[in-house]
């Protein structure tokens, strides 16, 4: 009944964590050989949805449902922190560039906004359902 409210409970987590590393990058651009983090969120959504070409996998929540194969259920995917230590920008060894954070901090308020409204959303439809006449 959840599952949608549960889905994009895990976006705003992702936005959230985000926005702090983000904030970290930027706290850190003038830190000499500070390597810049980004979070992976979406893709993992993705490959799990099997919207990468293939099925949308199953999850069981009983030891008698039937066992299926394929990608990670959408239940278990979780935003991961990637630190970028291959790329270099600048002479100290430091790799934020200021201008793409801010355009980053920009698409995720949008996104964590976006995000909130659909939650809302979704609250509004239930009480609509249990208040009907």
């Amino acid at each position: 009944m959840f599952s949608s409210v549960n889905t994009l409970q895990k976006g705003l987590n992702a936005s959230w964590l985000r926005n702090e590393v983000i904030a970290n990058n930027i706290a850190n651009v003038d830190t000499p050989g500070f390597k810049a983090s980004h979070v992976q969120f979406e893709d993992l959504m993705a490959e799990a949805a099997g919207s990468d070409g293939g099925t949308l996998s199953m999850e069981t929540t009983n030891d008698k449902h039937l066992g299926f194969s394929g990608g990670a259920a959408i239940s278990s995917v979780e935003p991961q922190v990637v630190t970028d230590e291959t790329t270099s920008t600048r002479l100290d060894g430091n790799n934020v560039n200021i201008e793409n954070e801010m355009v980053e901090l920009a698409k995720n308020s949008i996104n964590y906004y976006t995000t909130v409204t659909k939650i809302n959303s979704e609250f509004r439809k239930l009480n609509t359902a249990i208040n009907v006449n």
